[in-house]
C-alpha cells in the first residue's frame, strides 16, 4: 500500500462515499475505506476519528469561508448582503469538477438518518460561524442570529440546487439568487 502519497484525506473521503453508495453506510468498515483509498487502516485514523467524520471533512474550511466572506463584505453591506457574500465565498470549494462527488454525497446523506443528524449539526456550526462574523461587523444579536439562520438555509438550498444544476451554473450564481429569494420571502412575512 502507498502509505505516504499526497491527497490521502481526499482519497479517503472519495473512497468512503463510493463505498457508502455501493454497500451502504452501516455495511462499510474503516478498513474497507482505507483499502479502497490505497492506504493502511492506521492512515484513516490519522485523518478521521470514525467513519461518520469522513463526511464532515470540509466543515471547518466551509465555516471559515462563510465567516471570511462576511468579513470581506463592504462596510455598508446590510446583514443579508454580508451573508450573501459569505455563502457565495463557498464557490471556491464547489467547483464543477466536484459536482459529481457532491451528488453522491447528497445521496449518501439522504439515505441515512444518522448522517442527516450529523448534517444538521454541521449546519448549526455554519450558523454559529456566520452569527459570530456578523456580530464582529457590529450587527446586533437578534438580527445577526436571524440573518445567520437564513444564511444556513441559503447555504443548504444553494448546495442542493447546485448538485441538480447544469454545469454552466456556478455555485456563486445559485447562492446569490437563493439568498435574494429567501430575503424576499422573509419580507413577505410581515
Amino acid at each position: 500500500m502507498a502509505r505516504w502519497e499526497p491527497g490521502a484525506k481526499v482519497r479517503l473521503v472519495d473512497a468512503a462515499v463510493d463505498l457508502f453508495l455501493e454497500q451502504g453506510y452501516e455495511n462499510t468498515s474503516v478498513a474497507e475505506i482505507a483499502e479502497r483509498a490505497g492506504l493502511a487502516k492506521s492512515s484513516f485514523f490519522r485523518h478521521f476519528p470514525d467513519k461518520r467524520e469522513v463526511l464532515l471533512a470540509g466543515q471547518d474550511m466551509l465555516s471559515q469561508l462563510l465567516a471570511d466572506g462576511i468579513a470581506a463584505a463592504p462596510p455598508e453591506a446590510t446583514p443579508m448582503e454580508a451573508v450573501a457574500a459569505g455563502v457565495a465565498a463557498c464557490a471556491e470549494v464547489f467547483v464543477s469538477e466536484r459536482r459529481a462527488f457532491a451528488v453522491k454525497l447528497r445521496s449518501v446523506v439522504a439515505g441515512n438518518p444518522e448522517l442527516q443528524e450529523r448534517e444538521a449539526l454541521k449546519r448549526a456550526r455554519f450558523t454559529e460561524a456566520m452569527t459570530n462574523a456578523l456580530r464582529q461587523r457590529g450587527v446586533d444579536a437578534p438580527l445577526a442570529t436571524v440573518a445567520a439562520e437564513l444564511g444556513a438555509l441559503a447555504f443548504r438550498l444553494s448546495w442542493e440546487r447546485w448538485t441538480d444544476a447544469p454545469d454552466d451554473q456556478s455555485f456563486e450564481q445559485i447562492a446569490r439568487a437563493t439568498v435574494a429569494e429567501l430575503q424576499a420571502a422573509s419580507v413577505s412575512l410581515r
